[in-house]
């Protein structure tokens, strides 16, 4: 207050009492040797401490205030380290966390933070991915294997769900098709390449799995407004996490739904 401040030393476990108040006593000092060195309009670079959580890279977003697995891991030595790198399609560590810099999260809800671009991306970035896919999905490390289980007969008490409550459920999983880059970075030209190869492969389903590709861009509004009260369509994404991730450009040049 009125340029007096309170300082303090935010260390507590792994050190002696003595060492705590010689932390403050040498912090202090710094400071005062800084601010002299300011009153004489002199530079204070060489100053400035160059470890801890300082940023050594003017790049270095500020995460001090973020709750989500890509600011819990990347750590300066980690972004200096991949900053600096690209994917063979160009895809960079930025690109890959501004969703997780834009949107700091919230205190009680812990969001992943990150997107890859392409497969590569979980390679040439392995230092950060491999940790945030282990933190985000419980323990699960890179030298894991996803179990697979589609008999539906291991499933129990989903035929008797109350209607007056659940209006309809769905399944929903995710795939990607090697050799195009993934949504947050495909091009226009790889996301219709993409459904070209998609509605090819549709069209070869028969029996009760046969339908029809409702491309969005040739729907008429009836027939959308029709599949979204259906809870058949998706709607444009709005929330800020996919924004940010670039997941809603073009819309809806090549987008879809197979019903």
């Amino acid at each position: 207050v009125g340029g007096v401040f309170d300082i303090s030393n935010s260390d507590r476990l792994g050190f002696s009492e003595v060492e705590l108040v010689q932390k403050v006593i040498d912090g202090v000092k710094l400071l005062v040797r800084m601010e002299k060195a300011l009153e004489k309009k002199l530079l204070i670079d060489s100053l400035v401490p160059r470890s801890g959580k300082c940023p050594t890279d003017p790049n270095y977003p500020d995460l001090s205030k973020h709750n989500n697995h890509m600011a819990k891991h990347l750590t300066q030595d980690i972004y200096k380290k991949l900053a600096p790198l690209k994917t063979p399609n160009g895809f960079t560590l930025d690109r890959a966390i501004q969703t997780g810099v834009d949107n700091p999260g919230h205190p009680f809800i812990m969001t992943v933070g990150m997107v890859a671009g392409d497969e590569e991306s979980y390679s040439v970035f392995a230092d950060i991915f491999d940790p945030v896919i282990e933190s985000r999905h419980n323990g699960y490390k890179k030298t894991d294997k996803h179990c697979t289980d589609l008999n539906p007969e291991g499933l129990s008490g989903g035929e008797n769900l109350d209607p007056k409550y659940v209006l309809s459920s769905r399944v929903r999983t995710g795939r990607s098709i090697r050799g195009f880059c993934l949504p947050p970075f495909c091009s226009r030209a790889e996301r219709k390449g993409i459904e070209k190869v998609v509605t090819k492969a549709l069209d070869n389903l028969t029996g009760d799995l046969k339908g029809k590709y409702y491309p969005l861009s040739n729907m008429t509004e009836k027939e959308q407004q029709q599949l979204i009260d259906d809870h058949f369509l998706f709607d444009k994404p709005v929330s800020p996490l996919l924004l940010a991730s670039c997941m809603a450009r073009d819309w809806p040049e090549a987008r879809g739904i197979y019903h």
